[in-house]
């Protein structure tokens, strides 16, 4: 099975990649900007007769999308996050049109939540920001597209490799640089929203499954753990992890989120990947903590 994976160098690229390549009989290329990919591309400005050359050199079974910015201004999250779909899209239709494309969303798609009450794939989606937006153009796209093709929305992902654009990777990298002392202090920002925090290695499996699953596929799958956590707990479990000893001051008041920050609750109903690709998270928060400073922070 030949499997061409788009942002392979990423934090969700270079997991799935990684997993792909563990599958017996697969043969994955790698695709993006890196000088070290197998082919060069880069979705914000590759036009679709050039990207379709290339899928026909890859000549793929199936093609993962792992690409997308999660920040910069409204044109750089509109040219990562809905035209590339859309060249990537017309460019499978000409060269390798009975390929399975699974593309990676977000659960930003669907903007506020109601407390308590676990999003399913038939939500409204009312995304609250630019980010939510371009991906909600991206799943449209794609779902529209009349591939073989799967949108896996996903959560908030956490573990090993977090990037430092994401609360969990520059918590890791506040920790490192406090270090254990009695004395540290971190200033944060408000931490009372709640998210789904699903491990970034449930996301790399669910994408196997989603690569590898007979028959066609519902057009959108949640991906998360099902649960909605406060982020206030995240960040004193990561700080336990570090043997972090100092204080924290939380401002409600501070930075929030590009991606989604004016949300305050979040949650992903995961019953429809269960039932269509027989995935359910192995990984609790505690463990993709643990992994993140293992692999991040560990002095």
């Amino acid at each position: 099975m030949r499997i061409l994976v788009l942002g392979s160098t990423g934090y969700l690229g270079a997991h799935v990649a990684e997993r792909l390549h563990a599958l017996p009989g697969a043969r994955v290329l790698c695709a993006g900007r890196s000088p070290d990919a197998d082919h060069g591309v880069d979705l914000a400005s590759v036009r679709p007769e050039e990207l379709a050359k290339t899928l026909a050199s890859a000549a793929p079974d199936a093609v993962v999308n792992c690409a997308g910015a999660t920040g910069g201004d409204a044109l750089t999250l509109a040219e990562v996050n809905a035209r590339g779909p859309a060249v990537l899209c017309a460019a499978l239709r000409e060269a390798a049109p009975g390929a399975r494309l699974v593309h990676l969303g977000s659960a930003a798609e669907y903007g506020p939540g109601e407390p308590e009450i676990p999003v399913t794939e038939s939500a409204a989606t009312r995304p609250a920001g630019p980010y939510g937006a371009t991906k909600l153009a991206g799943t449209a796209v794609v779902a529209s597209s009349g591939l073989d093709a799967v949108v896996l929305r996903l959560g908030n992902p956490v573990g090993p490799g977090a990037p430092p654009a994401g609360l969990p990777g520059r918590l890791t990298a506040l920790l490192r640089d406090a270090g254990r002392g009695p004395d540290a202090v971190l200033r944060l920002g408000d931490l009372s929203a709640h998210r789904d925090f699903v491990d970034v290695r449930d996301v790399a499996r669910a994408t196997e499954l989603a690569v590898t699953a007979p028959g066609p596929l519902p057009p959108v799958l949640n991906i998360g753990s099902g649960r909605a956590v406060q982020v206030r707990e995240l960040v004193h479990g990561l700080a336990e992890k570090a043997g972090f000893r100092g204080r924290m001051e939380e401002n409600a008041g501070g930075e929030r989120s590009i991606r989604s920050g004016e949300v305050s609750w979040q949650c992903s109903a995961i019953g429809a990947a269960e039932e269509a690709l027989g995935w359910r998270p192995l990984h609790t928060l505690d463990e993709a903590l643990a992994a993140l400073w293992e692999g991040d922070g560990s002095p």
